[in-house]
């Protein structure tokens, strides 16, 4: 952990007034750019990675907006912070390869500063490389002081040379900062941070730190200042929240957790994720099932469909377990749409391996898949193992595994052909104005004549006809 220093530092030790009092600060700062200017400052916040990411953006723009900035989509902006993810190489290439357009953009511009933050910040390897090879970065900082956003931002201003503050990891946990939504109608909300499972193939523990709970009333009242927002379904985020409350002083269910968001009035809609396998409760099952406002959408990932390559995963489960889990949820909620992550080419698996999961994929019937090619990544158990499967090797395991999960989910969103149901209206379709895109509670997305009026309401709309992972629809009136 760096330490920040300031001049005639008075700033108060309690959290978040501490980030209150560098936010006015920051604020005078940003003015007297303002001034400089002769315009109002602009910012860029990018995102790389996963809806964690996206949320932990969304305070990012919070904190800035409040500082005075414009916020912009473009990256040739007065100030781009990239909040990365470092979950497969290719997304480190990607920000890598940004960051040389940054370069560009700055050596036009002295006066534009740039900001990294988010998991790939807490490996050092990443961090040594910025420093040698992108010297033009301002800021740096990782996953964990994320809620000092302000003070960091102070520290750019008036600090010589690249601020960098990394934690190697934290049990704070600090509530009621700016945050700026993407959208008016629906919202993330952080339940959880960290995780304890260590999979060997995941860097995630180590960046994100000790798995670690909110106050469920922390968490709740938050909820009820977005309904009365005008929010009509949240989205609650954990690396696996279905092991929340464990680390509370007051322990309480992740179960019991969804009760007490379902009495909340005006939030119509409540999803989450992600699940893991082995922490997914009969109890958990009875709220979904029993529940009018939790989503008919679960996403469960297996990873592997072969009980030997789950095991040299650290996954805890095996394929036999996972197929009953599977089984009892259809047998329970038979309209649950079930999502999940699969991996090809972890160390050792062979195309028997891969049969096995193509197996599993045939016998739940996935609605949808998120497949991917393992990634190496340093530090982690998986990437020291013996075996490692070669690049075609692993290429024709996932042709194959994506063909497969391609052919199912078609056969599983086509059985709606022909039935109504409600859709949440989230945008106006981009190639087809005279369109709007909605989602329904299984997550599948519907498109239908509509205009901006629209959007943010949740309408009945007459699934019409399936193209393949999409429906073409008509609402009723």
């Amino acid at each position: 952990m760096s330490e920040l220093r300031f001049a005639g530092d008075k700033a108060p030790l309690q959290e978040p007034e501490r980030q209150y009092f560098f936010l006015e600060r920051a604020a005078a700062h940003v003015e007297e750019l303002a001034r400089e200017l002769g315009r109002r400052p602009t910012c860029c916040v990018t995102t790389f990675g996963c809806q964690m990411n996206a949320r932990d953006s969304e305070k990012l723009a919070g904190i800035l907006k409040r500082a005075g900035y414009e916020m912009t989509d473009r990256e040739d902006a007065d100030f781009v912070i990239f909040n990365t993810c470092t979950v497969r190489d290719n997304a480190n290439q990607r920000v890598y390869g940004r960051l040389g357009v940054l370069n560009g953009y700055k050596r036009r511009n002295p006066r534009m500063r740039v900001a990294l933050c988010g998991c790939m910040m807490q490996e050092q390897t990443v961090i040594d490389r910025i420093r040698e090879s992108y010297r033009f970065v301002d800021l740096i900082f990782g996953t964990h002081n994320i809620y000092k956003f302000a003070e960091l931002l102070t520290a750019m201003f008036e600090q010589e040379g690249t601020v960098v503050d990394i934690w190697k990891d934290t049990d704070r946990i600090v509530e009621d900062l700016p945050v700026e939504r993407k959208y008016p109608f629906k919202s993330g909300i952080n339940i959880m941070f960290g995780c304890n499972n260590f999979c060997s193939y995941c860097i995630v523990p180590y960046v994100r730190g000790r798995e670690r709970s909110r106050r469920p009333q922390d968490i709740l009242r938050e909820i009820r200042q977005l309904a009365d927002q005008g929010v009509v379904e949240v989205m609650l985020l954990g690396q696996n929240v279905n092991s929340y409350g464990k680390t509370l002083e007051q322990p309480m269910s992740f179960a019991g957790l969804l009760r007490e968001v379902e009495q909340i009035p005006g939030i119509r809609r409540i999803r989450f994720m992600t699940s893991h396998p082995k922490d997914l409760s009969d109890e958990l099952i009875q709220v979904m099932k029993e529940s009018q406002k939790i989503c008919r959408h679960l996403h469960l990932p297996l990873q592997s469909g072969s009980t030997r390559i789950l095991q040299a995963m650290n996954r805890r489960y095996t394929k036999e377990q996972y197929l009953a889990l599977a089984e009892k949820i259809r047998r329970e909620i038979p309209d649950m749409a079930l999502t999940t992550d699969i991996i090809v080419g972890f160390p050792g698996e062979t195309q028997e391996d891969v049969g096995e999961t193509l197996d599993v994929i045939r016998r739940v019937g996935f609605d949808n898949a998120f497949t991917f090619l393992y990634s190496k990544r340093t530090g982690t158990p998986a990437a020291v193992m013996e075996n490692q499967v070669s690049k075609e090797q692993a290429q024709a395991g996932f042709d194959r595994v994506l063909q497969q999960v391609q052919d199912t989910a078609r056969e599983q969103v086509r059985k709606y052909q022909g039935r109504t149901m409600e859709a949440l209206v989230e945008e106006v379709n981009t190639g087809s104005p005279g369109l709007v895109t909605g989602r329904l509670s299984n997550n599948t997305l519907v498109h239908f004549p509509g205009d901006a009026s629209l959007v943010g309401r949740i309408v009945e709309v007459s699934l019409e006809e399936c193209r393949g992972f999409y429906y073409m629809g008509k609402m009723l009136t």
